[in-house]
Formats: C-alpha cells, structure tokens, sequence
C-alpha cells in the first residue's frame, strides 16, 4: 500500500485530537509511566505531513487534554532487554505510583542465536507481576508483521511465540493489548524507519489511536460492569 499521498488529517486509521480525548474524557488517569525498549520510547523517523512525535508522547497529549494535571514519565531505552527493563527501570516507575503504565512486548529478548523462550516468559512474568503491584491499569503491543530482521530466518516463528507470550500475560494480568501482527498498515510501503525495524511517524500516530481506541473499551466495560 502506498501512502505517501496520505498525510495525519486524511489517515484512515487516525483519530484526530479532539475525537480522541473525547474518547477518553471520562479518563480516570492522573499518572502515566512507559517503560521498556525503543518501541515503548516510540523511536522512529519523521513522516512527511505527520507531527513528529512517538506514540506515548501522542497518547500523554491526548490524556492532557482531558487530564491537564497529567503526570507523565518514560524511562525506555534503546536496545533494552526485558531483564534490563527490570534491572533499571522497574523500581523507578513503581516510586512514581502510576495509574496507567505500559510494558514492552520482550522485541530485544528475540535477537540472540537461540531464544529461551521459557526464560523469555518467566522475566516477563515478573515484570507483570511487579508491575500489576502498582495498581495501575496495564497496557502492552504485539509486534506487527512489518517488523522484520532478516538475519534471523525463522523470524516470524519467534515474533509469532512471543506475541503468544504476550497475549497470554495480558489475559493472566488483565492488561490492555494492542494486537498490532495483522493491522493492516503493515502493508504500507513506508511504514518503517530506515533501519527498517521501528515505525515512521506515520506508524506512531496510528498505534497512538490504536492506543486511545483501547483504552476507550476499558473504560467502556468498567462503566457497564
């Protein structure tokens, strides 16, 4: 799909910034953290016609709105392992006492000769658990198929296992999950960076509305229940 006619206002799949708080202006979140790796950092290159900003800064924007007393810390760091993320990120965004907090989907844990996927899952497992320890509403990304290393041939079997690893953990801590492996911007052309691993901005505007869409349905089902 080519989408360099498309720009943030005419993208299908972006909410602009008013339709966006007005799907969250009931938001109870006073206090948002984002730990993890680059893609929790929203690292990637600018997009002609889209605002240059990575998904959790659009997303802190968008709560600002409704929220103007929004307190907002990212501790991600390029290249961070789930064991790195617990290491020296974990304990610093439990003293901030968040209400809404965003965990990585273990990208780095998949880029060694053989993946322990066991290993993968149990420090994973404790990041949630610590995390779930905060109170805070949890919410998390797979990956998307558009997010490749070719090195590594039997790359789509191991994105397939953690993307498992992580559905699974947000059903077991009642985490909000952003199933990004078949959204349909993996088939746009420029939707990566150029070092073809993280999303242009074009890709963070629309995971930041994918973002916004899901946390309006948590918010939708703790007002039915």
């Amino acid at each position: 799909m080519n989408s360099t006619h498309i720009t943030e206002e005419s993208d299908p799949f972006c909410l602009q910034p008013l339709d966006a708080a007005a799907l969250l202006f009931d938001a109870p979140w006073h206090r948002f953290a984002v730990i993890g790796d680059s893609l929790s950092a929203g690292t990637g290159d600018p997009s002609p016609g889209y605002t240059d900003k990575g998904w959790p800064d659009r997303l802190a924007d968008i709560l600002r709105r409704v929220r103007p007393d929004l307190e907002y810390l990212n501790t991600a760091e390029d290249g961070a392992t789930t064991a790195q993320t617990l290491e020296k990120q974990i304990a610093r965004v439990s003293e901030f006492e968040p209400d809404l907090l965003h965990l990585p989907c273990g990208a780095n844990d998949l880029v060694r000769r053989a993946p322990d996927f066991d290993e993968i899952l149990q420090k994973l497992r404790r990041m949630y658990k610590l995390a779930s320890a905060t109170g805070a509403q949890l919410t998390t990304f797979t990956l998307g198929k558009a997010y490749v290393i070719p090195v590594f041939p039997d790359w789509n079997e191991r994105v397939t296992k953690i993307n498992d690893i992580i559905r699974g953990l947000a059903t077991e801590y009642d985490a909000l999950v952003v199933d990004m492996w078949n959204h349909p911007i993996n088939a746009r052309e420029d939707l990566l960076s150029e070092d073809r691993i993280h999303f242009s901005t074009s890709g963070q505007a629309v995971m930041a509305t994918e973002m916004v869409k899901g946390l309006s349905h948590v918010l939708s089902r703790a007002t039915s229940a």
